[in-house]
């Protein structure tokens, strides 16, 4: 029987009698209108320094932020990231855990610039750099208040009012310090090295920076002629009486690239060692016939490729037989470049060998250019190839010099037009082979969203296998993620070992305006750091702390330095790279704030992290203070759409959290985040948000449930004892005990997905379709205060302590409101016993242990599945008009021998149970197939008839005793007793 059926129906005299349900707890949560008049509450009543007063003194955990670029509207991703970390963070708080928030924002950087300049013009045009840093921390403060106004409308609490952020004076001044102990550990240097350089941003990039996306790219085969073909023959060890014909023949190494416009900047050809290559004789009957070096595994592909088929392998020898060795004092061979020359002779280059040559594609010989690779970098440096004149400029074009002017490529735009004339000039010189286009990954700016080049330029660097460093800084981080850090989900670390693995030095020098200066200053002719730089720093981080970078771009370098110093001394005009920034917030933040320390127990952020803030942390952390920032990684997924794809604005699938709280309230949207797997990509649209408003409202229901029927009730003096209750109650409670197990488990493990179902299935099965279903009628029409219904409202309000606290970290509005509502003990004197002001500064409820059941859980999920099975052929019935009401009806069980021991425990209960008017229990053989129906469950039949006795005008139970009473003629003989005063019904269920 339903509430609203109970109240709406009976009118009679007897209304007063029953124990109707009320609540103050509405039944539809309005979040939407209701969730900010909460959130000024808390506001006002400072709930946040509360929970700290309150927690003050316990274990501490922290959760450090990853700060959020300050940069637009919070989006889905936002949505995500916080609303998981507040059900951490407020999980914890639940624990008794001194659980600290302190959200931070990233400030610095191109994307701000770039806005700005679209306001203002560029620094030094329209407006001084100065003026226009101004304008940069005016426009991200904007941001910021942005934000934090979604973050908080999320529901997510923490130091709002007092956040960090990377443009505030004192955390700049610790960047600039954290470099400095960086320098001063030995792992900074300077370098002339090629980095990811986008053209657009006119800036080098950092390894986060970059994105790969697919591009369709000309790829070619260029021939590089050997200067002594008889030296070549030997080598490989050619046939003596072959090598004499072919002697005077061209033999040439062929390379295999994708980037034309670096050939201008070639300085060696590499093979690799150890692979085996091949001298191919291409047969053509006449004075062309020539030789080609290509690597014995591709020959067949190469030779297809070119359309070649009249050729045969001459000879083979592994790579080192071109003698460029540095432990063997040989000569290398050399080859002539296609078209560039030295003081107006065609310039050679030596044959090398590096391992990072492969034979998976191409020819098995690298083209290298040292300006334009970082492997190239690395194995000319190797063997002592200078490499210090760059030909491509800052925007992406061919320099302006006599050679490239001569080739008539000076000015050309290498993305495009450069390019093509590199091609072209092959063709004139007869050195090209074949080109084709191919579709393959290329990295592209993050930003831009356009492909980047190699380009070799005067940086500042984290060096990861530093000079002046005892031990390898990216030896020492790998360490730490191997055996100091917690992976979650595991293949974290397999994923960032990855990334890290034999990872490029750090480049960490961008020519930008808006960002932290590398405050050092070095020597004009060697480039080395002032001996008292760490001295310097300070000095340079006080003035930071009082005026903010600014302070550094006004010094004069004699301000801080002797008069000598300041003739040999500069200062360096660079920034630093914004994941610098975000990087040292565990020294910036985490060191700095009271009540935080480090290593962080938690970072938390998105899968893209382990090429970002968990490795920019962790590198900056071990190279200044010899450890890592944090003990445990946990990763989420990207959002997509229902089909799968990632959120784009110009697909048109964004979600925006804004809106969905606008229409249906941040619970809904936590409820979502918290419901789904956040461990892989996280599916999300405005059908399974619906689902999820559904989800949200079953548990909103039965909440209300439990609040309704517990209205009035004091715990002060209602409770019964454990050892008093029903055994029904009993086991309901013993059930939330177990449940509380779970949540608490489910929470410390971070699996809110398995905590949804968990909470859904123990509130729409256990209680909702079994337990609360069964106690209706108890609570409605038994004595107000006789222990049969204050057994059930004590279960009800303990379930009801207990789950308003399993929902708040989730929840939080609702769990507020339900906090509202609760009972309140009520002493002797009628004065209110003092509870928690939020439900957020309570701690986890101790149910009471159950102990001693006469019926255990098995009895009881044995007659859940006896309930299912009788309501499944019930709606049957009423389906086909055969009864009306489940209470119109009278059913028989046959059940088998074992079944019905049990089902006769209940005796009269049993038909309290089913929810009929009469339930009786008969053997199974005395079962007709003809009259009665086979369930779900073995061993169990059915007989179903609509009931003949008189229906009870109070309770509506159909009973014989209807009529009995002279002065209740319309009541059944159990409420007359229910509402006589001197005595109960007793009940067993």
């Amino acid at each position: 029987m339903s509430n609203k059926d109970q109240a709406g129906k009976v009118e009679s005299q007897y209304k007063a009698t029953l124990n109707l349900p009320e609540t103050n707890f509405p039944m539809r949560g309005n979040l939407a209108q209701r969730e900010p008049e909460l959130l000024a509450q808390w506001q006002e009543m400072g709930l946040y320094k509360q929970i700290r007063n309150a927690r003050s003194g316990r274990e501490q955990f922290i959760l450090h932020d990853g700060p959020p670029y300050a940069n637009g509207d919070i989006h889905i991703g936002h949505a995500v990231n916080k609303v998981l970390k507040d059900i951490i963070v407020k999980s914890k708080t639940m624990s008794g855990f001194d659980a600290p928030y302190v959200p931070g924002w990233d400030c610095h950087g191109l994307p701000i610039e770039l806005k700005v300049e679209e306001l203002v013009g560029k620094a030094g045009d329209k407006v001084t750099p100065a003026e226009f840093r101004q304008h940069c921390r005016e426009y991200a403060a904007e941001q910021v208040n942005g934000q934090r106004e979604g973050f908080k409308r999320l529901m997510v609490l923490g130091d709002w009012e007092n956040p960090y952020l990377t443009m505030d004076f004192k955390f700049e001044a610790n960047i600039i310090r954290t470099l400095g102990k960086i320098a001063d550990n030995g792992h900074l240097e300077k370098g002339f090295k090629p980095v990811n350089w986008c053209m657009d941003c006119g800036s080098a990039l950092a390894e986060a920076e970059v994105e790969y996306q697919d591009k369709k790219s000309i790829s070619i085969d260029v021939k590089f002629a050997f200067n002594d073909t008889a030296a070549l023959l030997n080598a490989f060890g050619a046939d003596a009486t072959l090598s004499d014909s072919l002697s005077s023949k061209t033999a040439s190494i062929v390379i295999w690239t994708t980037t034309p416009w670096t050939l201008p900047a070639n300085e060696a050809v590499s093979v690799h060692p150890e692979l085996e290559y091949s001298l191919v004789h291409i047969n053509t009957g006449s004075e062309q016939d020539e030789i080609l070096v290509l690597a014995t595994a591709l020959v067949e592909d190469a030779m297809s490729r070119y359309g070649i088929t009249d050729f045969n392998v001459i000879a083979n020898a592994a790579g080192s037989a071109f003698g460029q060795n540095l432990e063997q004092d040989s000569a290398p061979f050399a080859v002539t470049h296609p078209f560039m020359t030295v003081a107006g002779a065609a310039k050679t280059v030596p044959v090398i060998t590096g391992t990072h040559v492969t034979a998976d594609a191409g020819t098995g010989s690298v083209h290298t250019a040292p300006m334009h690779g970082a492997d190239d970098y690395v194995v000319c440096n190797h063997y002592g190839i200078a490499a210090d004149t760059m030909l491509v400029s800052a925007e992406g074009a061919f320099i302006n010099n006599s050679e490239l002017e001569s080739l008539e490529l000076a000015g050309l735009s290498v993305a495009d037009k450069g390019n093509f004339r590199v091609l072209g000039i092959l063709g004139e010189k007869g050195a090209l082979i074949k080109k084709l286009k191919i579709e393959h990954s290329y990295p592209h700016c993050w930003r831009h969203k356009t492909p980047i080049i190699f380009r070799a330029t005067p940086q500042w660097f984290i060096a990861m296998e530093a000079k002046n460093a005892e031990t390898s800084l990216l030896s020492q981080a790998m360490h730490a993620v191997e055996h100091d850090i917690e992976w979650r989900p595991t293949w974290g670390k397999a994923r960032i070992e990855g990334m890290m693995n034999g990872r490029p030095d750090w480049c960490i020098s961008r020519q930008r305006t808006w960002g932290v200066p590398i405050a050092l200053f070095v020597h004009k002719e060697t480039s080395a750091l002032h001996p008292d730089s760490q001295a310097l720093i300070e000095k340079v981080a006080l003035k930071v702390e009082d005026k903010g970078i600014d302070a550094w771009f006004e010094l004069e370098v004699q301000d801080l330095l002797s008069a000598e110093d300041a003739e040999n001394y500069v200062k360096v005009t660079d920034t630093l790279d914004v994941w610098f920034d975000s990087g040292v917030t565990h020294a910036a933040v985490l060191d700095e704030r009271d009540g935080l320390r480090s290593p962080a127990d938690l970072y938390l952020e998105g899968s893209d992290q382990h090429r970002g803030w968990f490795q920019s942390s962790l590198l900056t952390s071990v190279a200044a203070k010899g450890q890592a920032p944090y003990k445990t990684a946990l990763t989420h997924g990207f959002t997509v759409d229902a089909k799968g794809r990632k959120m784009s604005k110009s697909i048109g699938n964004t979600v925006s959290p804004i809106e969905v709280m606008d229409k249906l309230g941040a619970d809904i949207l936590r409820w979502w985040v918290a419901d789904t797997d956040y461990s892989t990509e996280m599916t999300v649209s405005d059908e399974i948000l619906k689902r999820n408003a559904d989800a949200y409202r079953r548990i909103r229901n039965t909440c209300r449930f439990l609040l309704a029927n517990i209205a009035g009730f004091n715990p002060k003096t209602d409770l019964v004892a454990v050892e008093d209750m029903l055994p029904l109650d009993a086991w309901i409670l013993d059930r939330a005990t177990n449940i509380d197990l779970q949540v608490k488990a489910l929470y410390a493990d971070y699996n809110f997905s398995g905590l949804t179902k968990l909470l859904m299935n123990f509130s729409v099965g256990e209680l909702g379709s079994f337990y609360l279903d069964i106690i209706k009628d108890r609570q409605y029409t038994c004595k107000a205060d006789g222990l049969a219904r204050r057994s059930a409202q004590t279960a009800l309000y303990h379930i009801a302590e207990a789950m308003v606290r399993w929902v708040a970290p989730v929840l939080s509005f609702t769990a507020e409101e339900i906090w509202d509502v609760l009972p309140v003990a009520v002493d002797a004197e009628g004065n209110s016993l003092e509870r928690e002001k939020s439900v957020l500064l309570a701690e986890w409820y101790e149910l009471p242990e159950v102990k001693g059941l006469s019926l255990d859980d098995a009895y009881w999920r044995q007659i859940m599945a006896v309930k299912t099975a009788v309501n499944k052929i019930l709606e049957e019935a009423r389906a086909e008009k055969k009864v009306g009401s489940s209470l119109a009806a009278d059913v028989t069980l046959y059940a088998d021998d074992a079944l019905k021991a049990q089902l006769e425990k209940l005796g009269e209960e049993l038909r309290f149970v089913t929810i009929t008017s009469t339930a009786d229990v008969k053997a199974l053989a005395s079962a007709d197939e003809a009259t009665t129906q086979k369930t779900d469950v073995s061993g169990l039949r059915l007989s179903l008839s609509a009931s003949t006795a008189d229906k009870c005008e109070r309770c509506w139970h159909h009973n014989v005793t209807v009529g009995l009473h002279p002065e209740h003629a319309t009541l059944c003989s159990r409420c007359v007793t229910n509402i006589a005063g001197d005595g109960e019904v007793r009940h067993f269920a």
